[in-house]
């Protein structure tokens, strides 16, 4: 049934044709029927009659039927014959029915039905000159439907299988046309033909209803004089006519000379394009096609075919008839119009109209200036020496308007129009169809026409090889007007209907009015899209194509060509294919970090955005083919899981930028791209959905997607953004907003240039310190390497930039990259955790030294903490923990080292004191880690690395930087070092001594024994757990050395000792004044622990003070390191006599080697002797401090002296009466040992006997037989009072017995 009624739609729409062509002309002496008598009677009477002789005169038999249609009112030929105009050279015009030869034929000229090949869409075919009888030619009703279609289309081109007949040669569409005749036949038979159309009065009776006669040259004129000489009997062929002959004859076949339709076709379609027809044929041609257009039985076919929709079009209805604006109107309405038989009369009108630019309804008026202006050719005459047709005047029109130069508004609306209306077949568009026929048969030969169909498949293959360059360029001024008028795509136009009208994307107060540019639909489109509404699929498709052909060539963008012209010329030259000239004009839109400026104007700069955004590139990679081209086999490999088109292929590629898997091409194409998406935060569609509407309540970004608003800078947006996302308040950021958020910037931070506001304050900053040996994706580190150098609104940028990347490490790029495999290794469950607060980075810190850490990793990190000591800020964790106590104590200091030692002198004084921190509890454990991390490397203190830079390559140029090991070698050299180097280590060591837990190499080396001997002790405070722990037997060798180490350091200087510093706060100050006085900013060289080693066993220090200094000269007696006075005077005695024992330091047997030799009378050095006079005055007040006689005479201690304290001599003296009591039998080492130490004491107190009344009193106090002398001594002093006592009595007596006498 849908094929029968497509039958009869076609044949009802044929009828009305046949009767409105028959009607243009009578023959002579043929009788009329009265006005008043429907003209639908008659035919169908007639037809009655033929039916039974149908079937044995075959395709003939249609003759007659069709003959009957050629009639017309008495009354309209009376008012046609009054109405002639006269025409030149002819004075008097006699009435048509008396004079036919004085009618212009081309104006007499009937529709020929004949049919036998289809001529292209806009043609018309089948005319008859003379204006007798209609000549079927064979083709009937079928070859009548046949001959309006297209030359060279098949039934694909419509779909209309069952009526018109298919390309080929004239002979075969006979034989075609014979079955399309019998399909007509078997409909009839059904009983459903259609009635032959009625002509509505009120066009009937139009008193304007006439036909319009132009003045024709009399050579024009001959053949129709020459067929009233012949009676009037045959058929006025254009064949026949003179104007036209010589063409048809050299153009057409001999068996279509007879059908009019089918020698238009092969005079308007089928000839070469470089054989013109001459002049005076395209004069009458046109002529002829003119007065079809507006003879006034058209606007009656129109109300009687389109009866219901002008009912609903009352501006179309209400127009005058007789002047061709009826189905001018109708065909502006045309894809409104649902009616079948409407639209297929209305397709073959404009099949007429289309054939020429100067049939097209107010063309002519509105251009005429245009024409002349742009010398695209003038219209005045006909008589022009230039005559142009089948649109070439519109080809040139469109060229200019296309090229953006000014045009009159009416001419632009007329060719808007125009474009509109041949947007459904390219056919239409005759400049295009003559450049792209055989174009069409090569690339689309398998697209049917209609719908746009084949000009979408032309422009596909717009680049190819084989594409003809005419077709190119038609195709181009094509593109060109549908970004002017977005419904001269009509796939475009119908597609998007719907989503157009529900949107509200047509602006009626546009300056083009109802034209709306491509521009405007594509955004606003999109704005519905990106706001989550619905827009169907197949609109969504034609976006796709229109987006991806403004990317692909940029000539079809009207702005880029007017306003990038300049540079087009001069610096994208032959790069037009593929979009190649649009990426030229983004790389050079660039700024020039040299230079400070890119090469674009301001107006095609932004041109150049405006294209972007109107591509809408990153939301599918697709749309750029230069970038897809340039990026496939990266998505091939990197991004292969992700859906085609998805908007997550082009966020795949910015994560491998600068990886190995990316390739150059592909990097510069996305840099390009991306360097103008980063200067529209909308550009990015998942952005935009999840933060829309945050970005208008926090940053005053408009409501809509397609909104512009030029007073906010290119970045300032998501710049607003990226502050809301570490909000606390009521200002942060959504959670899936702050994720996109973060994803962006973590792909733009990989190059300075698309991040917009820090590239615009840096670029003379970029070409002054990185334009040169940096290698892509390391200018931000450039620019924090010469932070200070900086200019100050570089250095503000930058400083912002630094600042947010201690909080969020995944914005440095390139160093993410290098640390990705240490990252999973070492600090997984850190990296795990949603938001970086900084504990990243401090984990990768912690590991940097360990054995699998790779170099660059090592190097980016190193890096890290160099860039933040330029300003606390750039340490997230330390600015949050110590900004209130930065702003208290230290507000003007900037420097993150400085910041640093003011903050830790500060805790230093308060834990000495013993004072209540001023520095808040976060700060100070922040300060640890950060004191921590400087111990590792010299270089993260500058000052210390500045004082030390000499003395480094003279001591230390063969050690690695970092793990402390140049720090370590300078204190094992510090007595060679300058004074400066010297006094900053001096520092150096006070703040490690006073704080353990920032000791980088302590920690190193003793932290498993801090978690097994001390897990809880006071992290500052573990040396004083580890060292008594130090001679178990379960502590780690690496460990030991590093306590010895410490305690080495401790024993040069009290003020490196925090516990002697408390313990003998007072005791310092009262014994060791004259110490103190020395005027040091080093090591005191253990004068001020010799000051208060003297007091011991007097009575005279507080007990604290006497218990840490005799724990002192215990450990001291058993390694000679921790005893500096006796380490510097007897330096060479060592060297000479002990360097055996100086390899075992710790044993106590360097100690033991110099008393041996010192009683061996060896040592001769005055300052020698006295330290070994000291060191054996010691052992005898406390065994303790000799070790290995308390080794020896342990278990004789244990024995005989178990109920004696140590120390004050008391052991020794229990040991010495034991060895002079024979009784007593002593273990034979301790008692060799005890003969040794009496022989030592006694050669000490002849080489050195007491000097002074106070040594002599040492002596004594320190010997074992103190109570001897003591009781010596005190015997004595009784003796001498006695003596006194007698004395006196003696002397006083004397006196007595003077006086007496």
């Amino acid at each position: 049934m849908a094929s029968v009624r497509r039958v009869l739609s076609a044949v009802a729409v044929n009828s009305v044709f046949l009767l409105l062509l028959a009607g243009l002309t009578v023959q002579e002496g043929e009788q009329i029927p009265p006005q008043n008598v429907p003209v639908q009677q008659q035919p169908i009477q007639q037809q009655q009659q033929l039916q039974g002789q149908q079937a044995l005169q075959g395709q003939q038999a249609q003759v007659p039927r069709v003959q009957a249609y050629n009639v017309v009112p008495q009354q309209m030929l009376q008012q046609n014959a009054a109405m002639q105009p006269k025409v030149p050279n002819q004075p008097n015009i006699v009435p048509l029915q008396q004079n036919p030869a004085a009618n212009p034929p081309n104006v007499l000229a009937p529709l020929n039905n004949a049919g036998q090949q289809n001529a292209p869409l806009g043609q018309v075919q089948g005319i008859n000159q003379q204006g007798n009888n209609l000549d079927l030619g064979g083709g009937g009703v079928g070859g009548f439907a046949g001959g309006f279609r297209d030359g060279g289309e098949d039934v694909r081109d419509q779909g209309q299988l069952d009526l018109h007949p298919l390309p080929g040669k004239v002979a075969d569409i006979v034989e075609r046309n014979k079955k399309l005749v019998q399909q007509v036949q078997n409909v009839k038979d059904e009983g459903m033909l259609p009635e032959v159309p009625k002509i509505p009065p009120r066009a009937r009776n139009d008193p304007q209803m006439r036909m319009k006669l132009d003045g024709i040259p009399q050579k024009l004129a001959a053949p129709a004089a020459a067929n009233q000489r012949s009676g009037g009997k045959g058929h006025m062929r254009i064949a026949d006519n003179l104007a036209c002959r010589e063409d048809v004859q050299r153009l057409c076949a001999h068996n279509v000379r007879s059908n009019n339709f089918a020698i238009l076709d092969c005079l308007q379609n089928d000839r070469p394009k470089d054989d013109d027809l001459s002049p005076d044929c395209h004069h009458f041609l046109w002529d002829y096609k003119r007065n079809l257009t507006k003879d006034i039985r058209f606007d009656q076919a129109a109300y009687e075919v389109c009866k219901e929709p002008l009912a609903r079009l009352p501006e179309c209805s209400n127009l005058e008839t007789g002047q061709g604006l009826v189905i001018s109107c109708l065909m502006d309405h045309k894809g409104n119009i649902s009616n079948q038989q409407c639209h297929q009369f209305l397709v073959k009108m404009t099949s007429i109209v289309f054939s020429d630019y100067r049939l097209v309804e107010n063309f002519v008026n509105d251009c005429t200036a245009d024409i002349q202006k742009f010398q695209c050719g003038r219209v005045m005459s006909r008589d022009d020496e230039h005559i142009h047709s089948q649109g070439v005047v519109i080809n040139c029109l469109e060229k200019h308007i296309a090229d953006g130069e000014k045009m009159s508004r009416p001419c632009r609306m007329q060719l808007f129009r125009i474009a509109e209306l041949s947007a459904d077949d390219y056919h239409q568009d005759r400049a295009l169809y003559f450049a792209c026929r055989d174009d069409r048969e090569r690339f689309c030969e398998k697209i049917t026409a209609g719908e746009g169909k084949v000009l979408k498949c032309l422009v596909q293959h717009k680049f190819e090889h084989d594409m003809s360059d005419d077709c190119r360029e038609k195709l181009i001024i094509r593109q060109r007007l549908v970004s002017q008028d977005y419904k001269a795509n009509y796939g475009l136009a119908k597609k998007c209907k719907e989503d157009i009208k529900h949107y509200h994307c047509r602006v009626d107060n546009m300056p083009e009015g109802k034209f709306a540019k491509l521009s405007f639909i594509l955004l606003c489109l999109e704005n519905a899209i990106q706001k989550g509404r619905q827009v169907s699929g197949d609109c969504q498709g034609e976006m796709f194509d229109m987006r991806r052909q403004l990317m692909s060539d940029f000539q079809i963008s009207p702005e880029i060509v007017l306003n990038c012209r300049g540079e087009i010329e001069s610096l994208c030259s032959g790069l037009q294919k593929e979009g190649r000239t649009i990426h030229c004009l983004m790389q050079n839109g660039m700024d020039d970090s040299k230079t400070g400026k890119n090469r674009l104007s301001k107006t095609c700069m932004i041109a150049v955005q405006s294209l972007v955004k109107e591509a809408d590139a990153g939301f599918d990679y697709r749309m750029d083919v230069a970038l897809q081209d340039a990026c496939e086999p990266v998505v091939q490999t990197a991004c292969k899981d992700i859906k085609p088109g998805d908007a997550m292929i082009l966020s795949c590629l910015m994560e491998h930028l600068y990886t190995p898997s990316m390739v150059e091409e592909c990097e510069e194409k996305l840099l390009e791209l991306q360097y103008f998406i980063s200067r529209d935060w909308r550009l990015d569609p998942r952005m935009y959905r999840k933060c829309a509407k945050e970005a208008e309540r926090l940053c005053n970004a408009g409501p809509d997607w397609n909104d512009t608003n030029d007073n906010l800078p290119p970045g300032i947006v998501f710049s607003c953004l990226y502050r809301h996302v570490y909000r606390k308040d009521e200002t942060k950021l959504s959670h899936a907003c702050a994720f996109e958020v973060r994803r962006v910037m973590h792909q733009r931070a990989v190059d300075v240039r698309l991040n917009p506001m820090l590239e615009k304050a840096c670029l003379r900053d970029l070409g002054e310190y990185c334009s040169e040996n940096v290698e892509k994706g390391e200018e931000m580190h450039c620019l924090q390497d010469n932070f200070r150098n900086l200019s100050k609104p570089c250095r503000e940028r930058v400083g912002n930039f630094t600042s947010m990347s201690s909080q969020d490490l995944d914005l440095d790029r390139i160093f993410m990259m290098s640390c990705a495999p240490m990252i999973k290794r070492y600090c997984k469950d850190v990296v795990d955790k949603e938001e970086d607060d900084g504990a990243l980075l401090q984990c990768l810190i912690d590991n940097k030294n360990e054995h699998e850490m790779n170099k660059k990793c090592a190097a980016g990190i190193m890096h890290m903490q160099l860039i933040q000591l330029k300003d606390y800020r750039f340490s997230f964790k330390f600015k949050e923990a110590c900004k209130s106590d930065v702003v208290k104590y230290c507000r003007n200091i900037k420097n993150k080292a400085d910041l640093v030692n003011c903050l830790s002198e500060i805790v230093r004084n308060d834990t000495l004191m013993e004072n209540k921190h001023r520095i808040s509890k976060d700060c100070r454990g922040q300060l640890r880690v950060e004191l921590l991390d400087r111990g590792e490397d010299v270089r993260l203190d500058p000052k210390l690395m500045q004082a030390c830079n000499r003395d480094i390559q003279q001591f230390c140029d063969k050690e690695q930087a970092g793990d402390a090991r140049i720090l370590e070698c300078l204190k094992r050299h510090k007595k060679k070092l300058s004074d400066a180097c010297h006094v900053k280590l001096f520092n150096r060591e006070r703040e490690e001594l006073t704080d353990n837990s920032v000791d980088y190499g302590f920690m190193r080396d003793c932290k498993p024994m801090v978690k097994r001997f001390c897990p809880q002790s006071d992290p500052k405070d573990v040396l004083h757990c580890l060292r008594k722990n130090k001679n178990n037997e379960f502590m780690d060798e690496r460990c030991k050395k590093a306590i010895t180490q410490r305690q080495i350091e401790q024993a040069e200087d009290y003020r490196l000792d925090v516990e002697l510093q408390k313990k003998c706060k007072k005791d310092v100050p009262k014994f060791c004044r004259d110490v103190l006085a020395e005027p040091r900013s080093t090591e005191l060289e253990g004068k001020v622990i010799g000051c208060l080693k003297a007091k011991v066993g007097k009575n005279r220090l507080s007990p604290q003070c006497e218990d840490h200094i005799k724990d002192l000269m215990r450990e001291a007696a058993i390694d000679y390191r921790m005893d500096p006075q006796l380490a510097q005077g007897c330096k060479e005695e060592m060297s000479r006599w002990c360097s055996e024992e100086m390899t075992n330091p710790d044993t106590g047997s360097v100690e033991e080697c110099l008393k041996k030799k010192f009683s061996e009378k060896k040592i001769t050095s005055k300052l020698c002797q006295t330290q070994v006079l000291r060191l054996l005055q010691e052992g005898k007040a406390d065994i303790h401090v000799d070790p290995l006689l308390h080794q020896s005479c342990a278990l004789d201690i244990k024995h005989y002296c178990a109920g004696i304290p140590a120390g004050e001599g008391r052991q020794m003296s229990c040991l010495l009466e034991a060895l002079e009591d024979r009784t007593v039998r002593l273990q034979r080492d301790c008692e060799e040992k005890l003969k040794s130490r009496v022989e030592m004491w006694e050669y000490a107190a002849k080489v050195a006997p007491p000097e002074t009344f106070n040594e002599l009193m040492v002596q004594m106090s320190a010997s074992p037989a103190r109570n001897y002398f003591v009781g010596v001594i005190c015997g004595a002093v009784v003796i001498i009072l006695c003596l006194g006592v007698l004395t006196g009595r003696m002397t006083k007596r004397v006196r007595a017995e003077l006086k007496n006498r």
